[in-house]
C-alpha cells in the first residue's frame, strides 16, 4: 500500500474506518462502493443507505476532506487507484459477497480505473460498473491547465450542486477548495490506456443539460464493455443522479439485480 494511505493522523484507524467510514448491512447481498465527484465526500451518498434493494451503499472517503483533512492526497489517478485497489481486495479477503462499483464525474473514472487495475491484479471481478457524469474514458478531453480558485468557483457555479452561500463566503472556501484541486490534479495526471474491454455489465446514467458530459459522450462507454450495457438519461444537470436520488437508486437496484 502506498504512503498516501496509511501517512499521518490516519495511520492509526482500521482501514475500512479511513476508506469506508459508515457502517454496512452485514445481511445484504452485494456491496456498493460508491466513487464521489471532484471535492465531493462519502457523506454525498449517506442518504442512500437503505435505500437500493439488496445492495449494501458503501460510500469512499477520499483523503483530504471530512474526517481525513490531514491525509495527503494522491497526486495522479494510478496512485489512487492503486490504494483503492487494496482496500477492496482487503474487503473481499475478509467478506466474499460480491461487489459493484459506482462512480460520478471524477468517481467514474476512477471507478474504470480501479476495475481495470483489479483484474491486472489478478482480483475479483465486481458485478457491474456504474457511471454518470462523465464522459467515456476515450472521448475525456485533454486536461485543462490548473485553475485559479476564481476559476474553480466559476466551474462550480456552471455545474451547479453547490450552494451560492459556500461559493460566496471565502471561510467556506478556504475549507472546500483544497479537495477539488487535489482531485482536479488527479484528473489532469488522467490519461487514457486501451486495453481489453472490461467482461462485465456496465449501466451509465447521462443528464440532458450536462454540459460537461453530455449524452452522446456517455453512450461511448458500451466500448468499455464486451458484457451488457444500458444507457439511462435523466432530465437535469451536472447533479442530476444526486438531485434526482429515488430515480438514480431505482437505476442501480435494476442494474444490480441477479440476472
Amino acid at each position: 500500500m502506498s504512503t498516501a494511505a496509511t501517512a499521518g493522523p490516519a495511520r492509526a484507524r482500521p482501514l475500512r474506518s479511513r476508506w469506508l467510514p459508515f457502517p454496512v448491512d452485514p445481511d445484504a447481498r452485494i456491496r456498493l462502493y460508491c466513487l464521489p465527484h471532484a471535492g465531493g465526500s462519502a457523506s454525498a451518498f449517506r442518504s442512500w443507505t437503505g435505500r437500493a434493494g439488496d445492495a449494501a451503499v458503501c460510500p469512499v472517503q477520499l483523503p483530504g476532506r471530512d474526517a481525513r483533512v490531514s491525509d495527503p492526497t494522491h497526486p495522479t489517478m494510478p496512485a489512487l487507484v492503486g490504494d483503492l485497489a487494496d482496500v477492496v481486495l482487503a474487503e473481499a479477503s475478509a467478506d466474499p459477497r460480491p461487489y459493484a462499483l459506482y462512480g460520478h464525474s471524477l468517481g467514474a473514472l476512477v471507478g474504470f480505473e480501479l476495475a481495470r487495475e483489479l483484474r491486472r491484479r489478478g482480483g475479483p471481478q465486481p458485478e457491474h460498473l456504474i457511471v454518470s457524469g462523465c464522459s467515456a474514458p476515450q472521448a475525456v478531453e485533454d486536461p485543462a491547465d490548473d485553475l485559479s480558485d476564481a476559476q474553480i468557483v466559476s466551474l462550480l457555479r456552471s455545474l451547479g450542486g453547490t450552494p451560492e452561500l459556500y461559493l460566496s463566503d471565502p471561510r467556506v472556501l478556504r475549507l472546500i477548495l483544497p479537495a477539488i484541486r487535489a482531485d482536479l490534479t488527479v484528473r489532469n495526471s488522467y490519461r487514457y490506456r486501451p486495453e481489453q474491454p472490461l467482461a462485465i455489465p456496465l449501466t451509465a446514467i447521462a443528464a440532458t443539460a450536462d454540459a460537461r458530459a453530455p449524452a452522446p459522450s456517455l453512450a461511448a462507454w458500451r466500448d468499455q464493455t464486451i458484457g451488457r450495457f444500458r444507457l439511462h438519461t435523466l432530465i437535469g444537470g451536472h447533479f442530476a443522479v444526486l438531485e434526482q436520488s429515488d430515480t438514480t437508486l431505482r437505476h442501480l437496484t435494476t442494474a444490480l439485480r441477479p440476472a
